[in-house]
């Protein structure tokens, strides 16, 4: 199997497409990349900017360059000695536009006399017979009407969206679909999504008949050697993820694959799986963690609670917000475990009150305390869960009594479909709510980290590497991506604030109360976004993007406003406080006055997640644009256009740029492991002496030693490293970023950079 060393994560698009990926090769060469990573390829919704909407499995989508844009940048990638990734959603494909999806359109038009019904995972039972399509809007069943479609055929119409007719027949009654609100969703929807997607159909990949059509395309691209590897998207929405990744490995002839997969703390990867690990979200949240000052939980959870006029529970929050979640834009989804039950009982010729059942799941799923189990993998993870939630709901005990063992038999159906549906109940409930009603540090509500664990020591941080270096060497290291909430070096920012609790909270204040809104908690959630974004000649686009995120992340909390109700008033008065950043000269001045605070802490914090993560065990991942400074919000605002000619300019030395010392450290770390990859192939930690020991983490992976400022507020309140030196293996060591020799002494090896990348000179 051929493994990168890097990758470089571009997202392809109708205005990025693979030609243009093709021309931005030599660039990434030139930056030490080894691999290129590439968002999904196969055909899409028209105008997806993404590419998660597959709505074919056949070709490469031509939006995207097609089969021929494939060619040639395999072509280049070849030329420069480079590998290709390419990430697959094997879950879902798009339904939103059905005439796209000959699948989805096939199936609608002859129902279960379809060839390719069993694609599609549907409880034709619950529709008596019929798909429900929950997309009419209030009080408008009278838009839809039937028409003559270009082809002579009748069609279903609904505003812009079309339908296709059953053949001979005339009428809507006729049809192996309804169309209903879409309100109807949350509770009567018989066929999974993607999450609480409508517009995302989920597809039966554990039929074998369905994985080989929806892998034609993908099997070509191996078979022509045009791509290397795979990043499979959520894996926890399959059947059998074990087995479709064996499946996956037997198509590819046991190619490089990782998986879309977030743990938990303390939870692990099943070793049984093929895969090479995850895409390192839990990577993510380990430097986070390391560079974080753990004097700043007591004052920061103190003002969380001022503000929120309550200590805020972690745990109970996530278990009533999932819980919510359960009852609420997933419960149709939990009535279908219970029809899943109740089909078992009644073939045994027992019964359970379906209302208790469905009241026992939803709790059960609000107490799991990871995704998703595979049994007989995370069978004590089920265990927590029953255990917990008969401590929540002893009325419910009789019930827990009957599921307990259905829910533990792994080849029982309603064990499988609850695997399946537990990872969406916990992604809507914490990252897609929780992670926005709790703002205390905010760089560490980030996907697969847990906001509650505030800091991770450094001997810990050493722990997690060598067994990482141990188990899963070969597993992704990410600190941004198309999903994360913020960008490395807006938490690069936010991180800084736990060195400075009481500037933090008094220009918080102060912000508050120039720009005041109704919920001074996601006051603070919205403040730190803004101050983590900030730049001081700041884009023109900024005040856009910082609306756009403040529309999405209170709607995302969604207990003062939501997506289907929003709240005009309050969310009025939330988009007065981003207009204040531009229009008041108080405003700004405070936050100028903070940002210019925490500013060099905060590059300090970047350049060294940026070289931990390089040089740290695993394949290293830049996501697109992040060697200069990255500072997005959520989606689709970390999914902006790159400006690859500037970054190219600046790494040939004829442009400026503030962030070069950032594309520098990228560069030289990346080379280094792509050129002299026998010096990363061990981990071991490097410790230091004297008083500052605290304020760096160091490591040895075989002969190139990372050594990195952490928290830099405190170092330089204590006057610098003083006589601190770094307990060096024996030998002649150099800095590549300087290119100066050590003795290890730290106030000379860290006088230019935060960040020192030692290789041996006498070698």
């Amino acid at each position: 199997m051929r493994t990168p060393r890097s990758t470089y994560r571009l997202q392809v698009s109708p205005d990025f497409d693979l030609y243009a990926a093709a021309r931005v090769l030599p660039y990434l060469h030139d930056l030490g990349v080894d691999w290129v990573y590439l968002s999904p390829l196969l055909a899409s919704e028209p105008g997806s900017t993404h590419g998660y909407d597959v709505v074919a499995f056949d070709h490469v989508d031509p939006q995207r360059g097609g089969a021929e844009g494939l060619d040639a940048l395999s072509t280049e990638a070849r030329r420069l000695g480079m590998g290709v990734l390419v990430d697959i959603v094997p879950n879902h494909v798009g339904v939103a536009t059905p005439a796209e999806d000959p699948w989805w359109w096939d199936v609608l038009r002859l129902g279960r006399g379809s060839e390719h019904a069993n694609a599609f995972d549907v409880d034709w039972a619950a529709g008596d017979g019929r798909i429900l399509i929950p997309v009419v809007g209030d009080d408008d069943e009278d838009a839809i009407r039937i028409e003559t479609g270009t082809t002579g055929e009748g069609q279903v119409v609904y505003h812009d969206q079309r339908f296709p007719m059953a053949p001979g027949t005339t009428t809507l009654e006729e049809q192996h679909y309804e169309l209903v609100s879409w309100r109807a969703a949350d509770e009567d929807l018989n066929y999974r999504r993607f999450f609480a997607v409508n517009t995302l159909a989920a597809v039966r990949v554990e039929d074998p008949e369905v994985f080989a059509e929806t892998h034609v395309e993908i099997k070509r691209w191996f078979d022509e050697g045009l791509v290397d590897g795979l990043r499979v998207d959520h894996p926890d929405g399959l059947r059998d993820p074990k087995r479709y990744l064996d499946d996956l490995a037997a198509l590819t002839g046991g190619a490089y694959v990782l998986v879309e997969k977030i743990l938990e703390p303390g939870e692990h990867l099943p070793a049984d799986w093929a895969t090479s690990g995850t895409t390192g979200y839990d990577a993510l949240a380990l430097i986070d963690r390391v560079l974080t000052d753990p004097a700043g939980e007591a004052p920061l959870t103190a003002l969380e609670d001022r503000l929120r006029g309550t200590a805020v529970d972690w745990e109970r929050m996530v278990h009533d917000n999932k819980r919510a979640v359960a009852d609420g834009i997933l419960h149709s989804e939990v009535l279908r475990i219970t029809r899943e039950v109740g089909r078992v009982l009644e073939s045994r010729t027992e019964s359970a009150d379906d209302d208790g059942v469905a009241d026992a799941v939803a709790e059960l799923l609000a107490c799991f305390p990871v995704y998703r189990s595979y049994l007989p993998e995370g069978r004590d993870h089920l265990d927590q869960a029953f255990a917990r939630a008969r401590e929540e709901r002893p009325d419910l005990a009789a019930t827990f009594d009957v599921l307990e063992p259905l829910l533990h038999d792994e080849w029982g159906q309603p064990a499988r479909r609850f695997q399946q549906t537990s990872g969406m109940v916990m992604a809507k409930g914490v990252e897609d709510c929780s992670f926005y009603r709790w703002s205390r540090l905010t760089s560490l509500n980030e996907v697969g980290g847990d906001p509650s664990v505030f800091f991770l020591s450094v001997g810990d941080f050493h722990a997690a590497m060598a067994a990482r270096q141990r188990d899963w060497p070969d597993a992704m290291v990410t600190l941004s991506t198309h999903d994360t909430k913020r960008g490395e070096d807006v938490r690069a920012r936010i991180t800084a604030l736990a060195e400075e609790p009481g500037h933090w909270e008094r220009a918080l204040d102060e912000l508050l109360r120039l720009a005041p809104v109704p919920d001074e908690g996601f006051g603070s959630l919205l403040w730190q976004a803004v101050l983590g974004a900030w730049t001081p000649d700041h884009l023109p686009d900024l005040p856009e993007r910082l609306h756009g995120y403040a529309e999405k992340a209170m709607r995302e909390a969604g207990d003062r406003t939501t997506w289907t109700e929003p709240d005009e008033d309050y969310e009025k008065a939330v988009h007065a406080a981003v207009d204040a950043v531009f229009e008041s000269d108080e405003v700004r001045q405070v936050l100028v006055d903070l940002a210019t605070r925490i500013d060099e802490p905060a590059q300090s914090n970047s350049l060294a997640a940026k070289l931990l993560a390089i040089t740290m065990p695993g394949v290293c991942d830049v996501y697109q644009g992040s060697e200069l400074w990255e500072t997005s919000l959520v989606d689709p605002d970390n999914r902006r256009p790159v400006d690859f000619d500037h970054r190219a300019a600046v790494l040939a030395g004829t442009a400026e740029d503030d962030a070069a010392t950032k594309l520098h450290v990228t560069c030289t770390a990346l080379t280094l492991r792509r050129d002299r990859p026998e010096l990363f192939t061990e981990y071991a930690a490097v410790t230091a002496t004297g008083d500052r020991a605290g304020h760096v983490v160091a490591f040895d992976r075989g002969g190139a030693i990372t050594v990195a400022t952490r928290l830099p507020v405190g170092l330089a309140a204590a006057g610098g490293w003083g006589d601190t030196v770094l307990d060096l293996p024996e030998g002649r060591w150099h800095d590549l970023l300087t290119g100066l020799d050590t003795d290890g002494r730290l106030a000379d090896l860290l006088a230019v950079h935060p960040v020192a990348l030692l290789v041996r000179a006498d070698r």
